[in-house]
């Protein structure tokens, strides 16, 4: 809910704009949009894609070979645990003052940004489901559910924070944004991510 008010808010004073240049027809407050990084500073920082899915392992101390030693294995010693738990994800650019700009060179508007990257994962742990297959001589263990939860986080985080699909989404979202606030205006506008070419933006 937050989220969605900050975004109206935002939108809100970006129509305000507009109106005010078609309304007075001023030079002045085009040259105001286009100069004011703050608002482009936050359009970017709040532009995060979601991303929502389920991460699951399996650990298990059978081999399933099918040797006579596992299958014995298997009635007395086998301890199997699956693991699944829903996650949120979110993918953005964190912006501050050292890796942030706005310039302007004849017609042509430059945002230059990092390279977004995973801002935030969190394991949904009350959604979890769990099952295990134990042998006859083999009991519950805690620690042992506590260490597959925490490498089940280490490694899905670890997939997360080097997925390119991810990562391109997050860039095409935020440019078609800051492509939002400009269309109104003459001018080229492109965006440049960390140290990537700079790509022009299609402007409406």
């Amino acid at each position: 809910m937050k989220k969605i008010i900050q975004w109206a808010v935002i939108i809100l004073f970006i129509i305000g704009i507009f109106m005010l240049g078609r309304c007075s027809g001023s030079k002045n407050v085009n040259q105001q949009v286009l100069s004011n990084s703050l608002i482009v500073k936050e359009i970017a920082e709040l532009a995060s894609l979601e991303v929502q899915g389920n991460a699951s392992i399996k650990r298990s101390n059978v081999a399933n070979s099918g040797e006579w030693t596992d299958n014995l294995k298997k009635v007395f010693a086998e301890n199997t645990i699956w693991v699944t738990v829903p996650y949120t994800a979110k993918y953005g650019v964190d912006v501050n003052d050292q890796n942030f700009s706005v310039s302007q060179q004849d017609k042509v508007i430059t945002v230059n940004l990092p390279a977004p990257s995973l801002l935030s994962y969190e394991l949904r742990l009350s959604q979890m489901e769990t099952a295990n297959k134990k042998g006859w001589l083999m009991f519950s263990d805690d620690e042992t559910y506590t260490d597959v939860q925490k490498k089940l986080y280490e490694t899905s985080r670890s997939q997360l924070q080097n997925n390119g699909q991810y990562i391109e989404q997050s860039k095409e979202k935020i440019r078609k944004i800051i492509a939002t606030y400009y269309s109104p205006l003459q001018y080229e506008v492109q965006v440049k991510f960390g140290n990537e070419a700079p790509k022009r933006l299609q402007l409406k």
